[in-house]
């Protein structure tokens, strides 16, 4: 057993823009920009992964402020129209600083991915009712400990560090709401919205079921239940960043009326290895 201690990529500001980077993604995630860091961040970003000897920058700019972005090479991966306050579009843009990591070597897979999601997402009926013995509820403080147990269970590595019962309830207090299902009192599922109160989106993330309960619908049940208590909160855009090879989760999201945005390619470290995500979009309010 590995009982070597994860190492979590580091979140820290850059000017008055906040950056996430590390070796775990190997990559510098650009996660909210101040506009009067433009255009100098661009260039200081490529130097800060160049030190550090990263493979990929992931911008996440609103389209305004994309122009000096594109000119230094960034190429389009994803776009969410009215993610901030429902009015500005988000650009999420990738620049690639090694050739093997901008190479999708799945890139048909991830394809046919998208396409089924589209399909069944047009036909499919999502599970309105949770199964006989199963409660669902927005998950409080003393709730924090299964959460984390749960994550460690469903997810070998993860680009946050959900396995830890200190960041859960951290976060709990903060900007994220956690939910939950029990069957007979036992914690089998959860999800989480985090929630950026200022631009009024939240993105719709952290799914996980036992792998032994898959299949009950779980999922669509919680992502019914956050986007009703999003729009009581006041946001008016969600969006998920999902596993691009997870059929499951693209097909969710689809079914509930999200429009596809766009994917991130060789973006994130997830379930043990650096996956590319998908980017799905919906407006929430009421």
């Amino acid at each position: 057993m590995n009982t070597t201690p994860v190492v979590y990529d580091q979140i820290e500001t850059l000017g008055g823009s906040l950056i996430q980077h590390g070796p775990q993604n190997d990559r510098i995630y650009l996660m909210k920009l101040n506009a009067g860091d433009c255009p100098w961040i661009v260039n200081r970003l490529e130097t800060l992964a160049k030190e550090h000897g990263y493979s990929k920058l992931v911008a996440k700019v609103p389209v305004p402020l994309a122009g000096p972005f594109l000119q230094m090479g960034y190429k389009e991966e994803a776009l969410v129209p009215g993610f901030y306050r429902g009015e500005v579009d988000a650009m999420f843009m990738g620049f690639y600083l090694k050739p093997e990591r901008e190479r999708v070597a799945n890139a048909e897979e991830l394809k046919v991915v998208v396409q089924t999601a589209k399909q069944k997402g047009d036909a499919g009926q999502i599970r309105s009712a949770l199964p006989d013995g199963s409660e669902m509820a927005q998950a409080t403080i003393a709730d924090a400990t299964e959460i984390a147990a749960l994550y460690r269970t469903v997810f070998a590595t993860y680009p946050f560090p959900i396995h830890d019962p200190a960041y859960i309830q951290e976060t709990m207090k903060s900007h994220i709401e956690y939910f939950v299902v029990r069957e007979k009192g036992e914690l089998v599922a959860a999800s989480s919205a985090e929630m950026d109160l200022k631009s009024l989106n939240v993105e719709m993330t952290d799914f996980a079921t036992l792998p032994t309960l898959r299949g009950k619908g779980y999922a669509s049940l919680l992502l019914q239940r956050m986007e009703e208590a999003m729009r009581q909160r006041g946001m008016k855009t969600a969006y998920t960043i999902a596993r691009a090879v997870s059929y499951g989760m693209n097909i969710t999201f689809a079914r509930m009326g999200y429009a596809f945005g766009g994917t991130l390619f060789n973006n994130t470290n997830i379930s043990g290895e650096i996956e590319s995500m998908n980017i799905w979009y919906k407006a929430v309010e009421g």
